[in-house]
């Protein structure tokens, strides 16, 4: 136990409590894969969505051909990010044309 406190130890008051959940943390943050998106849209990396599109295609393609157990849900979230990358190749093509 213990008595007394040093220099060193802060006020309660103003120590800084931890926790495991950001305090930013929201349903409105933007997943890995919209972050990943917005990073090549901006850089004007075509290349990389596409490349990202078709393994995530791939992927989809694979588990549709597995069986033994229930892929819906991987494939479910892998369709939800193959639509985040279509909506940035569009948003892609749209400012290229825009600035052409």
């Amino acid at each position: 136990m213990r008595t007394a406190t040093t220099e060193f130890d802060p006020p309660v008051s103003s120590r800084r409590v931890f926790c495991l959940r950001p305090i930013f943390w929201n349903d409105a943050m933007p997943s890995a894969i919209e972050q990943i998106v917005d990073t090549y849209v901006r850089l004007r990396n075509r290349r990389g969505l596409e490349e990202l599109m078709m393994h995530r295609q791939r992927l989809v393609v694979d588990l549709k051909g597995r069986s033994g157990y229930d892929f819906s849900l991987p494939i479910r979230q892998i369709e939800e990010e193959i639509a985040a990358i279509a909506t940035g190749l569009d948003a892609l093509r749209s400012a290229v044309s825009a600035a052409a």
